[in-house]
């Protein structure tokens, strides 16, 4: 017995003091990089370190009167039951530093809500970027540059979740924190978010922001950053937003404003092209490969890899009457979402080719045998 509590101890002692443990925990809160995130680390180590000194105020009186009074020394405790000065005392101190500590904490929660320039005039905001929550993804809309984009879990990390899966989480780099499009912004500018959602609560939050924003249905929600220095920061949805929660990760990717701007131009580039693709005639091999990459990045979370699902919430395409039925009525659905489901409303999601080709590719996949096709157009007509 004696032995075994040996090894468990030594055991504990390896795991306590290894290099590994130490690099993942972080004992304390994060610096950031935004003026903000700075302001609120100032004042978390402000009210550290003022509990700090009132422990060791309070701990070390505590232990001199119990090592200094104590009865072998033949002391004898004092017969009072009140005293006016001591109340006053621990009453006053006290709204102090409440008082010395609540000034900074509302002058920086003004800051966020109402930023303004060291003039004291309301800050003007550079760019303007909406942030929409899915089950269970993001989509970020470039207000100023007329362009948007899903952004879901990466491939890898999509992949080794799946049950049965046989891949080792801790072999997939920044597992469940990775996604397949970051959003990409530029350092040293100040950009407004406009935070919402399309079906139920969501949370947006980088922690080295500095904040976190709620993403409601129906409501807009407001915050600002500038980020002062480039780099890749990772975050994820705060809010528990359904089964998938856990896979709903945030990747912001810092850059230079003049790779933001090339950034920009090459996506307007694939705006344009995405919308020569959508007039363009497939083939039912072109639309199966790209269908299967869309479904399995937008689809499969619900339905799962092999069309099987999770009823009754999510049902199975894999010889489901209704894929294997009319075309426009599928089409209908995946547009139009279900009301009442968990069936979202792709239409303003997905592109029109994404759609076409996630469509034809279940109803001739999972021994489906409806056999046809669907083309951008067909979908495009049906909007």
């Amino acid at each position: 017995m004696k032995k075994a509590q040996t090894k468990l101890m030594w055991l504990v002692t390896g795991l306590l003091f290894s290099s590994a443990t130490w690099a993942e925990y972080g004992l304390n809160l994060r610096k950031g990089v935004t003026d903000y995130s700075q302001t609120a680390y100032d004042m978390h180590m402000l009210a550290f370190w003022i509990c700090v000194v009132i422990g060791i105020i309070v701990f070390g009186a505590m232990l001199y009167s119990i090592v200094a009074h104590r009865k072998s020394k033949g002391v004898t405790p004092e017969q009072f039951s009140h005293s006016t000065f001591a109340e006053i005392l621990w009453t006053i101190i006290p709204i102090v530093i409440l008082a010395a500590m609540a000034w900074p904490a509302t002058k920086a929660l003004i800051q966020m809500e109402n930023p303004t320039d060291e003039a004291g005039k309301p800050m003007n905001m550079d760019m303007t970027i909406k942030v929409t929550g899915y089950q269970w993804k993001w989509r970020y809309d470039y207000m100023d540059e007329g362009f948007g984009f899903l952004s879901t879990l990466a491939k890898d990390s999509n992949i080794a979740r799946q049950k049965d899966s046989g891949i080792k989480p801790e072999t997939v780099d920044n597992y469940l924190l990775d996604v397949d499009k970051p959003l990409v912004i530029p350092v040293d500018t100040n950009i407004r978010f406009l935070l919402t959602a399309d079906d139920v609560i969501h949370a947006w939050w980088v922690p080295d922001f500095g904040w976190k924003r709620d993403a409601v249905p129906g409501f807009v929600n407001e915050a600002w950053t500038n980020v002062k220095v480039p780099g890749t920061y990772r975050g994820q949805c705060a809010e528990l937003c359904g089964k998938d929660h856990g896979f709903m990760p945030v990747v912001v990717e810092a850059v230079s404003k003049e790779d933001y701007a090339a950034w920009v131009a090459e996506q307007k580039g694939g705006q344009a092209e995405e919308a020569v693709m959508a007039e363009k005639t497939w083939t039912k091999e072109e639309l199966m490969t790209k269908g299967e990459a869309v479904y399995n990045q937008q689809c499969a979370t619900c339905h799962q890899a092999d069309g099987a699902g999770l009823p009754p919430t999510f049902p199975a395409l894999a010889g489901s009457d209704f894929v294997n039925g009319p075309a426009a009525d599928q089409i209908g659905l995946v547009l139009n979402g279900k009301p009442g489901t968990a069936m979202a409303a792709f239409g303003n999601i997905l592109s029109e080719t994404d759609i076409a080709a996630a469509i034809t590719y279940t109803r001739n996949s999972f021994g489906n045998t409806a056999g046809d096709i669907v083309q951008p157009t067909d979908v495009k007509n049906l909007k």
